[in-house]
């Protein structure tokens, strides 16, 4: 593979118009077709293989055209003063706002409240549930304002007037201002890093069209907002750090004595290996995530993986070609000039930082491994749940009207359970549908039970059980655990009893998602592993890169639950409301968390073997694979915790816990895990630390990415500075 990827640098060098020419090419063409593609259909959710989508499932069979397609608003009245909404005055004004609301556009049915049952016990809440014609992404900006105007009108008139449901939800947001200060913290540690501003500016440039070149694909491929957000984060970052790496290697070949079409050839052979393989356990980790056999998840990780397979193809071709039009504006300035001599040259602050932890290796690793486990510990509370309108903020209409709801009927109104009887093959329906009623209205924890609702062939019936707890509660999903098990009973007389609703959803994703993780860990984690065993020819550097990373993700698991769940920092990180963990968050956090330590092991761990592989002893390559990496290491994760911690002042609950849970796992992977656990580890270990046994050498591929590239020849003149800068003029010619 070096021997490859070392001739396709040198090609992209010297035919450098012609690749940024079909990447421009490739660019308008993703750009035309996302322009030109009808938008993306509304995001759904169905979750196959659990008893809540079967029961979905059968509604839509036995109930034929009984599922709203539309978007739906639900708009919650309060009295003045405490005053009951069926007073004279009150009730006139609440009835104003439905009206008002039902002349609106695209509505296609408002249920009155004081027709519908829709009024509080106490007399002083009450709501209307309008139903539209087309989806929340359909709606024009006409029909919501016309439905904020009667709300505006109600709260003029002296009620208390909130409103939720799909129809006022905000589409997830595709970026932010606080996603441009990464970009430009990003910008700002490239030049420290580089002190050139071209060498600084390639990562950004090449990494912003890959992310286009991406992100215009998924959108002309109807691509959810969602998802788009999630590939947008990931892109970015792993874009401008595979682009530093090469660049940097480049800047090294340089200064060896290599002429520019040279050090861009071993540039891409070498560090382009490592983007590679890098690039390859990110994808491996994104794709896994099908392995919990939830669609949307699926969707994302795909989707990520795609712009991270864009990100490497970008790196590998793009890159290359931009340093042949720049062979010499990359070069420290330095570089560009005749020599100075110089009295010392001091040793790099990675070096030092290799000797002190080889000189204290076994307090070193006990430090930082007890560190990170105490971190980690608030990970041991994790909660999980699919939250809805209540981990809205306050001051948000959705989130008042969630909590009015809450507190005119109850808790458990905002999570009604739906029960479907299946008793097609029963004698008596009618019987056994009675029968199923009177089970759940004796069930502990259901305040209420509806009456029943046949299908029109009569053996099929829907009962609405309301908890007594809110949806999220631990009490919600021990109470749906135990209809189940009480659904036993129906099962002699023919009879099936089904619970499902989004709250009997959520907690059926929450099981099915954790009962993934095992399975998910070892596809993933075994498929890593026996591709790091490739790159490093080694049985237990693989094996420690997978233990660090398990220590990492755990930190990062115990910050997500002190900030979301306990509230810790809470007010300055913008988390207006502490509950349960996302369902989906640990899973896809591990996929990615997994990929992104991956590639600060690849990025480190390739220069100490290259070192070690040319006859240097243990505890001098790190001190060499240090000297070269340390420094780009560090850059690439401050720019990637930068671009992460962007995303944290989205108002999207799941992007803000991502951008979170990401930066701080990049946080504690690369400068605890990569560059303080694995030079005390491999220390430690010493020679042993490149065991393989001879079977299986002889089994695995040999895709060296250092010796495979025919040719390591240095230029014939010394590597001065001036003789450099000679060189690129002659190039430029």
């Amino acid at each position: 593979m070096a021997s490859l990827l070392y001739r396709l640098g040198r090609l992209s060098f010297r035919q450098r118009r012609y690749f940024a020419l079909v990447w421009v090419v490739l660019l308008a063409a993703c750009a035309f077709a996302a322009a030109t593609a009808p938008a993306a259909e509304e995001d759904g959710f169905s979750m196959p293989g659990t008893e809540s989508q079967k029961a979905f499932d059968l509604l839509d069979d036995r109930f034929p055209g009984g599922k709203s397609e539309g978007a739906e608003a639900r708009i919650v009245f309060a009295g003045p003063d405490g005053r009951k909404v069926t007073a004279g005055d009150t009730k006139a004004a609440v009835e104003k706002v439905v009206a008002a609301v039902a002349g609106g556009p695209q509505v296609k049915e408002v249920r009155n409240p004081f027709t519908e049952d829709a009024v509080s016990k106490d007399g002083t809440t009450a709501y209307a549930t309008v139903t539209y014609n087309a989806v929340s992404d359909d709606l024009t900006e006409a029909t919501k304002k016309a439905l904020m105007d009667a709300v505006q009108d109600g709260r003029d008139a002296g009620l208390t007037v909130e409103v939720g449901g799909s129809a006022v939800d905000a589409g997830p947001e595709l970026g932010g201002v606080t996603e441009l200060i990464g970009i430009g913290v990003a910008a700002v540690v490239l030049f420290v890093t580089f002190r050139a501003l071209v060498a600084a500016g390639l990562p950004l440039v090449t990494a912003l069209v890959g992310l286009a070149a991406g992100i215009c694909a998924l959108v002309a491929v109807g691509t959810s907002t969602t998802t788009i957000t999630l590939a947008l984060m990931l892109g970015l970052a792993v874009g401008i750090d595979y682009a530093l790496f090469i660049v940097s290697r480049y800047r090294a070949e340089r200064a060896d004595g290599h002429t520019a079409e040279e050090a861009a050839g071993v540039a891409v052979g070498t560090a382009g290996s490592a983007v590679v393989f890098a690039g390859a356990t990110v994808v491996i980790a994104l794709v896994g995530l099908s392995v919990a056999g939830v669609p949307m998840l699926t969707d994302m990780g795909l989707a990520a993986a795609g712009t991270v397979v864009v990100a490497v193809l970008v790196a590998l071709t793009l890159l290359p070609a931009l340093l042949g039009f720049f062979p010499r504006a990359v070069l420290p300035r330095a570089h560009r000039a005749p020599a100075r001599p110089t009295a010392s040259v001091k040793e790099p602050a990675g070096s030092r930082w290799a000797r002190f932890v080889i000189r204290r290796a076994p307090a070193v690793l006990l430090l930082s491994v007890a560190g990170l486990g105490v971190v980690a510990l608030p990970a041991l509370d994790l909660q999980l749940s699919l939250p809805g309108d209540e981990a809205q903020p306050t001051s948000t209409t959705q989130r008042r009207a969630y909590d009015a709801l809450a507190d005119g009927f109850g808790p458990g109104f905002n999570g009604p359970l739906t029960v479907v009887v299946d008793a097609r093959k029963a004698a008596d329906p009618k019987t056994v549908v009675t029968r199923a009623t009177q089970i759940l209205t004796a069930t502990a924890g259901v305040v209420d039970v509806s009456p029943a609702t046949f299908n029109e062939a009569g053996d099929t019936a829907v009962v609405t059980a309301v908890p007594s707890t809110g949806p999220g509660a631990t009490a919600t999903k021990d109470l749906v655990k135990t209809i189940r098990a009480e659904a036993d009973e129906l099962e002699e007389a023919g009879a099936s009893m089904w619970v499902t609703g989004q709250t009997a959803m959520n907690i059926d994703v929450s099981n099915k998602v954790t009962a993934a993780l095992v399975p998910y860990l070892a596809v993933v984690v075994g498929l890593a592993i026996v591709l790091l065993m490739v790159v490093f020819r080694s049985v237990l550097v693989p094996l420690k890169a997978a233990l660090g990373f398990l220590l990492s993700v755990a930190a990062s698991f115990g910050v997500i639950v002190a900030v979301f769940q306990w509230g810790w920092l809470s007010g300055p990180l913008g988390v207006a409301q502490t509950g349960p963990v996302m369902s989906m968050m640990p899973i896809f956090l591990i996929g990615v968390v997994f990929g992104l330590a991956m590639d600060y092991e690849v990025f480190l761990v390739t220069r100490i073997r290259e070192a070690h592989v040319r006859g240097e002893q243990p505890a001098q390559a790190i001190v060499t694979g240090f000297r070269h990496s340390a420094r780009v290491v560090v850059a690439a994760a401050v720019i990637m915790i930068a671009v992460f911690a962007g995303f944290i002042g989205m108002t999207d609950s799941m992007i803000k816990m991502l951008g979170l849970g990401l930066a701080s796992a990049v946080l504690f992977d690369a400068f605890v895990i990569r560059m303080t656990v694995v030079p005390a580890t491999l220390a430690l270990l010493g020679r042993t630390a490149w065991w393989l046994p001879r079977w299986l050498d002889r089994v695995l591929p040999d895709v060296d990415v250092e010796n495979g590239i025919p040719s390591r020849r240095p230029t014939t003149e010394p590597a001065l500075p001036a003789q450099i800068a000679h060189r690129d003029e002659s190039v430029n010619t």
